[in-house]
Formats: C-alpha cells, sequence, structure tokens
C-alpha cells in the first residue's frame, strides 16, 4: 500500500516531482539574477528618487505674507470736538482721548499681512448737520478704506480691515 501511495504522491506523469520542482526553482533563479531585471530595478529606484527630488524642490502655492506700511486718519469740519480714537492692529489696541484740532494722524508704521485684523473708531461732536467726521485708513500710501459721518451731534465711525482672504 505504502508503494502505491509513493508512486502517485511524488511523481507528476510518471516523473518524479523533486525534479520538476528543480528545474522551476532553477528558471525562478535565473529570472531574478537576470541582468535585464537588474537594470529594470535600477531604472524604477532612480525614477522614484528624481519625481521625490522635483517634488520636494517646487514652489509653495503659499502666498508668503509680507509688510505693509499704515496710518490711520481721522477728520472732523471746522467747529468739530474729536472725542475719542481707538486704534487696533491684530491685538494691539491704543485709545487716545481728546486729541488736539480737528485732524488726527498717527505715524506710518510697519504691518506684517499675517495681522488678521486692522481697526479705526473714533467719535466726535459735531456742531451743525453739515458737518463730518471722517476717517480713513491708508495702506502703502493709498487710501484703503473710509468711513463718513454727517450731522450734528455725537458722531461715531468705525473700519475694519482684514489682509486675509476669507
Amino acid at each position: 500500500m505504502l508503494e502505491i501511495f509513493h508512486k502517485s504522491y511524488f511523481y507528476i506523469n510518471k516523473k518524479p516531482i523533486f525534479g520538476t520542482l528543480k528545474n522551476l526553482f532553477g528558471e525562478m533563479k535565473q529570472f531574478y539574477k537576470s541582468k535585464s531585471l537588474l537594470k529594470l530595478s535600477f531604472l524604477f529606484a532612480l525614477l522614484f528618487s528624481v519625481i521625490s527630488v522635483v517634488n520636494s524642490c517646487k514652489k509653495d502655492d503659499d502666498e508668503e505674507f509680507t509688510d505693509h506700511v499704515v496710518k490711520f486718519e481721522v477728520k472732523t469740519t471746522t467747529g468739530g470736538v474729536i472725542k475719542t480714537v481707538v486704534t487696533q492692529v491684530g491685538t494691539s489696541q491704543n485709545t487716545i482721548f481728546d486729541p488736539v484740532g480737528t485732524t488726527w494722524t498717527s505715524d506710518e508704521f510697519f504691518v506684517n499681512s499675517s495681522q488678521a485684523q486692522l481697526n479705526l473708531d473714533a467719535n466726535a461732536v459735531l456742531p451743525s448737520a453739515d458737518s463730518e467726521l471722517v476717517i480713513n485708513l491708508y495702506i502703502d500710501g493709498e487710501i484703503a478704506k473710509t468711513d463718513k459721518k454727517k450731522g450734528a451731534g455725537p458722531m461715531v465711525a468705525s473700519i475694519d480691515y482684514s489682509f486675509l482672504e476669507l
């Protein structure tokens, strides 16, 4: 019985199975050792390296933050009295009470565009119905935003500006 099992189990097409397996492994070994496979592997490694370097060196689409020259200005018509001016750059707030004259102007200063918010608020007492309170925000020497209030009595004007686009 063992002899019948031996003959049917270890033979394929009446040839010993070990010889067939030996030939199969020999062919696989020869394929992996072939120079064309080595060249192909080297080519893939080189291609992957070049793609990695190109992707890491390409310029990012993110815009860099830039510095801007900023100035605040508050004006009233003749006879108007500026009571309070409040400026805010980012989280830094500054309050000026009872500035002298009908015009108040901040010094020019640099603000990086990474600062999320610029604010200017002013209140004044105006003498007549045709009097005006005007506040301006200058960025890089040009008026970026203006708010005008016209009338008699206490008036409040406000500007909010952001460098960041939402």
